[in-house]
Formats: structure tokens, C-alpha cells, sequence
């Protein structure tokens, strides 16, 4: 994985108007591997996580946890599997030139805190995307017990005098609903603590169930994960397990929007489909047909396939939590939509501002109307390629598919956030007879 600074400075090229067609696996999930990975300093024994993607914030993350005293062997990828171990536990302060880079640093302030009775943790990082306060992960661990302080742009959380966190009714609800790394951070800290925790308005979203599975492995005792309604009986300490990383749901349906923007044929393995259907009720209101190839297979690594209509019909959509349409393929939906016959409506109601990419669709030749956290999209007959300035991991995402449909040649600048979230999109992509290449220098 190259450094950031380096890959900052690279674009995507596209020659748009190819058909894909061909085979895709799904690698592991992203948004499940990063507080999967914070786990591991619960315990002392090793953690081995299989399918863990490579990926500039699972670098970062991996980065962090080395600073944090963890030890690391094994690779990354698709059948690769990582051991960490917590093998020093004098540091606990995770610095901001780290945490700037990657939201999910937060993470790992539940597990330090519970396991090591105190945590250092910068306010974090991460995309430009509107704001989110981790007023619930405090708010939630001070229901625990803990003492959180705010110095210097870092929070400062300590266990109570005894040492040991201590369960209680902890509610995370927000304007915006729950909160997924803010469940994960309570989740891993009510572990280790003395007593039953019950989480009322926890995250429902499947990388909350997949990190329950693996504390369950490690010896935790929860019920009610992937519900808002989550028990946790604390425990004396927990163990090491082994564990193989949820597939990711965001990189799927992402390629399931490329499939239907080129009106083309993709197969996907290890798709988790039955973790998408907010998205494919959505998609095959559009005119997208994603069709279960194996009945007998597990319905969290399935295998589909995914065509589309010729015409593409409007639709209205809402960003919900879990199990709504996810934010997350919102941009790459909206791409989808500009060539849709009519007028489509999306209304964002996780995070209003992430509307970026709206103004350089604009610039391909897409009719985008935004009022508020809603935004009227006027479909047109063809896009146009042109230069655009990525903003955002997903929005990033989106203008990849829109360039991937237009006529001409689409300049994807800035693609160091697409790197955060897909494990080199464009060699995926040219796998499926997409002309796109990546060009390393300046803007």
C-alpha cells in the first residue's frame, strides 16, 4: 500500500461508454475490519481476522494499533489472514497525526479504556462529509463510569477508582439516530465491564453484528446484536479468536450501480445480499435485476447476478440507518439516477451536507436540483466526460460510475479517498472490460 502523500496526488483516466461484464468477489468490509481490528486490545492473546482488505485506512488503523503496542504478522487481502496481538499496553494515547487520517481511530477508544483503564484519543478525522460529533460515544461511556476529560483537541477517558467500568442503561440516540462506531465503542467497553450494560438505541447495521461475533468468540456474553435493543453481561477478560471479516456491503453495491450504469452483466461472489435490501428494493425499482445464482449458499456470501433494464425509471429515495437505504451508496445511486427517464428524488437524512458531488455531476452534463438535505434529479439521455475533483470516499465512487457511462474522457482527480474504501477499484474495473487507468502526479 503506498503512502497517503504519494497517492493523494493520483486520478482515475476513463474512456466512458464500455459495457461491464464479467466476475466480481466482494472483499471484507471496511467499515467491519476497522473496529474488528480495535478488538484486539481487549485481550493479550492474539486476534486473527481473515479477509481483512488492503486499504489506505486499514493501513492507518494498522499504523495506529503498532503505535498502541500491537503486534502484527500475517497479510492482507482476500484469503490472507492478520494476527494482532496486544503485546505492550504502557501506551494509550492515539496521536493525532494518525487519527486525522481515519475516523475509525475512535474506535479504539472503548477497548483502551476498558482493558487498560485509560485512553488517549484525538478527535477524529475523516472525510468531508458534514459533521459527527462523538458526543454519544462519550455520552455512552460515561454511563459506564468513566471520567472523560477534553485537552488539547484529545479526549482523556479513565476507568472509575476501581479500575473496572461498571454496567449500566446507556441510550445513544441522536438527531440523526444512532450511532454505529459509538455502539461499537460502548459494545467492546461494556466487555470488560463489571455487570450487565444494556444499550437501548444501538446501531443495527451488520458490522455491529459482525463485531458481536467476534467478542462473542473471544468469550463476551451479548445478546441482541443487529437490534436496538443490545445486553452485554460483563466478564473478567476475554480471550483471542479467529474470525473471517463480513463481505462489504457498500463495495457491492456499488458494483451492482456499475453493472446497471453501463447496462451491463456482473456475477458478484461473496456478495452479502441479504444485507442490501433496502438497496435492492431500490435498484430493482430503477430497473435493476439482481438475481440469487445459488439458493444454498449463505445469504451473507452469496452469489448474484446483476443486469439491467435498457430504460432505467425514476425513483424516490431516503438515506435511513440499517436496515434503510445506506448512506454510504447514496452518490453512487444519484450517478445511476441522472440517466433515469424522469425526475428521481434523494433525500439524505444521515448526514445533509454530503451533497459534493452533486455540483460535478453538474459539470458532466447531469441535472441536479438540491433544496435543503434533498436533491431532484432530472434524468438526461447521456453524460459527458470531463474533468472532476473528487471529494469524498463515496462521492468518489459515484463520479468512477458516471465517468464509467458518459461519452469521452472523464479525469477523476484526487482519488487518494477512493483508496480509503476500495482495494484498487481500477484494476477491478478493467477486469470487466472498463478502459480506466490510474495516473500518478499533480492535479
Amino acid at each position: 500500500m503506498r503512502e497517503r502523500s504519494k497517492a493523494r496526488m493520483d486520478r482515475f483516466v476513463i474512456e466512458g461508454g464500455r459495457r461491464l461484464e464479467g466476475r466480481v468477489r466482494v472483499n471484507g468490509s471496511k467499515n467491519a475490519a476497522l473496529p474488528l481490528m480495535a478488538a484486539a486490545l481487549l485481550t493479550d492473546r492474539p486476534v486473527t481476522l481473515r479477509g481483512v482488505p488492503a486499504l489506505a485506512d486499514i493501513e492507518n488503523m494498522l499504523r495506529l494499533l503498532d503505535e498502541l503496542g500491537v503486534e502484527r504478522t500475517g497479510e492482507l487481502g482476500a484469503g490472507g489472514a492478520l494476527t494482532l496481538r496486544s503485546a505492550d499496553e504502557s501506551n494509550s494515547h492515539a496521536r493525532y497525526e494518525i487519527v486525522r487520517t481515519m475516523r475509525a481511530s475512535i474506535c479504539a477508544l472503548g477497548p483502551m479504556l476498558a482493558r487498560r483503564g485509560a485512553a488517549r484519543v484525538s478527535m477524529p478525522g475523516g472525510c468531508a462529509i458534514g459533521d459527527r460529533p462523538v458526543d454519544l460515544h462519550l455520552r455512552g461511556l460515561r454511563a459506564l463510569g468513566a471520567e472523560i476529560d477534553l485537552d488539547g483537541g484529545d479526549i482523556i477517558a479513565r476507568a472509575p477508582a476501581s479500575g473496572r467500568l461498571k454496567g449500566d442503561l446507556v441510550f445513544l440516540g441522536g438527531p440523526m439516530g444512532s450511532t454505529v462506531l459509538g455502539t461499537a465503542n460502548v459494545l467492546c467497553a461494556a466487555t470488560l465491564a463489571e455487570g450487565r450494560t444494556i444499550i437501548e438505541c444501538a446501531a443495527c447495521e451488520p458490522e455491529i453484528v459482525d463485531l458481536a461475533r467476534l467478542l462473542t468468540a473471544m468469550g463476551a456474553r451479548i445478546q441482541g446484536a443487529g437490534s436496538p435493543r443490545i445486553i452485554v453481561d460483563g466478564v473478567e477478560s476475554l480471550s483471542g479468536a479467529e474470525h473471517e471479516v463480513l463481505p462489504d456491503r457498500i463495495e457491492a453495491g456499488t458494483y451492482m450501480c456499475a453493472a446497471a450504469i453501463t447496462n451491463g452483466q456482473i456475477t458478484m461472489e461473496n456478495c452479502p445480499i441479504d444485507c442490501l435490501l433496502a438497496a435492492q428494493d431500490r435498484l430493482e425499482e430503477v430497473g435493476v435485476r439482481v438475481e440469487r445464482l445459488d439458493r444454498d449458499e449463505c445469504p451473507t456470501r452469496a452469489t448474484v447476478r446483476v443486469t439491467s433494464d435498457r430504460v432505467l425509471r425514476p425513483v424516490e429515495v431516503t438515506t435511513q440507518p440499517h436496515p434503510g437505504f445506506p448512506t454510504d451508496l447514496q452518490a453512487q445511486l444519484m450517478a445511476l439516477l441522472c440517466l433515469a427517464d424522469g425526475n428521481s428524488v434523494v433525500t439524505e437524512k444521515i448526514f445533509p451536507e454530503r451533497f459534493l458531488h452533486v455540483a460535478e455531476l453538474a459539470r458532466m452534463g447531469a441535472r441536479c436540483f438540491r433544496q435543503g438535505a434533498t436533491v431532484v434529479v432530472s434524468g438526461v439521455r447521456r453524460l459527458k466526460g470531463a474533468p472532476v475533483m473528487a471529494s469524498d470516499l463515496r462521492a468518489s465512487a459515484g463520479l468512477v460510475l458516471a465517468g464509467l457511462a458518459a461519452e469521452g474522457t472523464t479525469t477523476v482527480n484526487r482519488v487518494y479517498h477512493l483508496d480509503r474504501g476500495y482495494e484498487r477499484m481500477e484494476l477491478t474495473l478493467q477486469e470487466l472490460g472498463a478502459r480506466i487507468r490510474r495516473v500518478e502526479g499533480s492535479d
